[in-house]
């Protein structure tokens, strides 16, 4: 999977700035259904917000970010309070955010 830089986490949280959270982790905590719904909802939209929902007994932490980004195939972008927030780049012609961050990477690289 991809790393990002801070300059490439902080572009893709600005673009994921207006999105609402699509997935929630309650107080089931994160089991298949979560890691299946994350998986087909970033595989189609590039790039979404999970949210971790008050009655969950989900404690954050990078291992855990880093598993499910592992599990889904995503990449954890970060975490704003209680949302997390996962990009999966997508090299089909319906990508929409993809282009727009390969030509951010593009940009930075040529500045150096």
């Amino acid at each position: 999977m991809i790393q990002l830089s801070s300059k490439e986490r902080a572009f893709l949280k600005k673009l994921a700035h207006n999105l609402d959270p699509i997935v929630r982790i309650g107080k089931d905590g994160i089991d298949e259904n979560v890691l299946k719904s994350i998986s087909e909802v970033v595989k189609k939209r590039e790039l979404i917000k999970v949210k971790i929902l008050q009655n969950s007994s989900v404690e954050f932490d990078r291992e855990m970010a880093t598993e499910i980004a592992q599990k889904t195939k995503s990449v954890f972008v970060d975490k704003i309070g209680s949302v997390l927030i996962f990009f999966k780049p997508k090299t089909t012609k319906d990508a929409k955010i993809t282009p727009e961050f390969n030509e951010f990477r593009k940009s930075k690289k040529n500045k150096k």
